[in-house]
């Protein structure tokens, strides 16, 4: 396996050199795999698995639009599209992709088909690491994996089509067979990881909450919309707030950084740009440095996961959900922002 150095650490990843398709296909040619959810990861996993060449089955409720969405990807009812049900009594391998709240409600269900010897593999260590708040614990008899792509499903899915692949973070919460480390790796593979890198449950879900909370999502929504803000208290239309603050980050500088680095691309701007940011990022480190650690821990003990059940588990969520995201989507920023990508020039490729 090859090692990354990242200074004093070295860290052992594993990629299609060293544990190719094909040998991922014959760890996995006896196995029946079933991807249940249909929602965000599971088309992008279910879909990348079955082009290259596993043996998959999706399960998911026959009255629900996921269903619809399963058969017009190409899922054939009765062939290897089934009720959640008979996707799990068929499966050796069950990928349990639906949502957090979901698979708390689901696994009482689940659970009666995790028959001994079968394995049980999660894109997320949520369900797992809080089982004290969400009653998901796995039989002691059976295999528990984990494998987690770094991006969206839709990310998943794009990169597998470019010929690419997303990184993924991978890990073995029960080797009950002594194959499961072999399995969760061709699952990794099988669903187009460009490399895997070990974690553990537990570190999986921390640091994926934190993400999502912080720089993912949370943090960048919030100091977009703060800068936003004073750009436009202080006179600036909001053609020129919104291309000073989304669509250069976004459209040039985040690919950048994407392709060669943050300090390629701070070595590659004006030295004005150069200057005052190398000035300023260290006083917006110490300024959200505190938050930060209130968000970890926050997460570490369980109080992020309370938040996340407790709404989820109200029968008004998703019309409140609606209601939050459409007061975001009212907001003059992204107003903006819709006018402003409706007047991209198309890629002509000339």
């Amino acid at each position: 396996m090859p090692v990354m150095k990242f200074g004093l650490i070295d860290e052992q990843v594993i990629t299609r050199d060293e544990f190719p398709l094909t040998k991922a296909r014959e760890v996995l040619k006896n196995e029946t795999i079933a991807v249940i959810g249909y929602g965000v990861q599971g088309p992008a996993q279910a879909l990348n698995l079955k082009d290259n060449g596993f043996n998959v089955i999706v399960g998911q409720r026959p009255d629900s639009s996921s269903w619809e969405k399963a058969i017009k990807d190409g899922w054939i009812p009765n062939e290897n599209l089934f009720p959640i049900e008979q996707a799990c009594e068929k499966a050796s391998i069950i990928c349990y992709l639906l949502s957090d709240a979901a698979q708390m409600q689901l696994w009482p269900t689940v659970k009666k088909y995790l028959s001994p010897g079968k394995t049980l593999c999660f894109s997320h260590g949520f369900s797992v690491t809080y089982a004290d708040k969400t009653g998901v614990i796995p039989p002691a008899d059976i295999d528990v994996i984990l494998v987690a792509p770094k991006g969206s499903g839709r990310s998943v899915r794009k990169l597998f089509l470019q010929k690419k692949g997303i990184n993924s973070s991978f890990a073995i919460h029960q080797d009950n067979s002594g194959h499961a480390k072999e399995k969760v790796l061709a699952l990794g593979i099988g669903v187009g990881s460009g490399y895997l890198f070990e974690t553990t449950f537990k570190k999986e879900v921390y640091s994926d909450l934190v993400g999502e909370r912080g720089v993912l999502m949370g943090a960048l929504a919030g100091i977009i919309s703060a800068q936003y803000q004073v750009l436009r208290d202080h006179g600036h239309s909001p053609s020129e707030a919104f291309n000073e603050t989304v669509e250069e980050l976004t459209q040039s500088l985040v690919p950048l950084i994407a392709e060669n680095g943050m300090d390629w691309m701070f070595g590659n701007c004006s030295t004005t740009a150069q200057r005052g940011a190398l000035d300023w990022l260290p006083r917006f480190r110490d300024a959200v440095l505190p938050v930060f650690d209130s968000l970890y821990q926050s997460v570490a003990n369980g109080k992020e996961a309370e938040v996340v059940i407790n709404a989820n588990g109200r029968e008004d969520y998703k019309e409140n959900l609606a209601v939050e995201l459409d007061t975001m989507r009212k907001e003059e920023i992204w107003q903006v922002g819709y006018q402003v990508r409706k007047l991209r020039p198309e890629q002509s490729g000339e």
